[in-house]
């Protein structure tokens, strides 16, 4: 579905980004990208997103090339990234977010049949369909972000820390909500912090070093590699 080959990208004329990563996603798979901070992560899944287009390299998504479309253009062929930090619409109710996430579609019969799927998937938002983007907590938020990106009926989800400064009680939800999507056939790419729990539910993953792909293999695996376990996972 998405291959990736040599992708290099800048920050502003000088620091290299990304320097020269190849990846692969076939459908239905979930991957998990790690690495440390300022390793490139959410530099990659910009640069397949169309919000930082690259320098050199291809993105090759369904057999065509995007790697310099426009972001716009990127989501309406069903690639859709929920950002790190949530950014729903503060001022419009969870409803409304929900609704924008289906902005280009025109099938109104199925959109609301896709509104009931997730209030089903996600309780809470039902119960605060109401309520504006701004009051909800941050795990809230977050299924908010995810619920939104799935109006669109994405091809390819892509996720970038979804857990990132929750509880760790929400943490368990949320990961449990992506492990669901995954089982409903949704391929997945998720960049994620908390390395344990990304390489649990994963089926392949991708270490990122300063730019470069270091490690890739099944998650079991490298949920079990010695130079994973002492960089990421906290074990001497």
């Amino acid at each position: 579905m998405l291959e990736i080959k040599e992708l290099r990208t800048l920050h502003g004329r000088k620091i290299e980004a990304l320097r020269g990563v190849s990846l692969s996603v076939a459908p239905g798979e979930m991957i998990a990208l790690i690495g440390g901070n300022g390793a490139g992560k959410t530099t990659l899944l910009r640069s397949i997103a169309g919000l930082l287009p690259p320098d050199s390299g291809e993105i090759i998504f369904q057999g065509r090339s995007i790697a310099r479309k426009p972001s716009h253009r990127v989501a309406a062929l069903g690639v859709v990234y929920v950002p790190e930090g949530r950014r729903v619409f503060p001022r419009l109710t969870v409803r409304e977010n929900l609704e924008m996430g289906a902005f280009l579609r025109r099938d109104r019969i199925a959109i609301a049949e896709d509104l009931e799927r997730l209030f089903h998937l996600f309780p809470v938002l039902r119960d605060r369909q109401k309520q504006l983007g701004s009051t909800l907590s941050g795990g809230e938020q977050q299924m908010l972000a995810i619920a939104r990106a799935l109006m669109s009926r994405p091809k390819l989800l892509m996720l970038d820390e979804p857990s990132m400064g929750l509880a760790p009680l929400m943490v368990e939800k949320i990961f449990s909500v992506i492990q669901e999507i995954h089982r409903q056939g949704m391929t997945l790419l998720m960049v994620e912090q908390n390395a344990r729990k990304a390489l649990q539910i994963a089926q392949r993953a991708y270490v990122l070093e300063t730019g470069k792909i270091v490690l890739q293999g099944l998650a079991k695996d490298l949920l079990h590699n010695p130079q994973v376990q002492h960089a990421y996972l906290g074990i001497e």
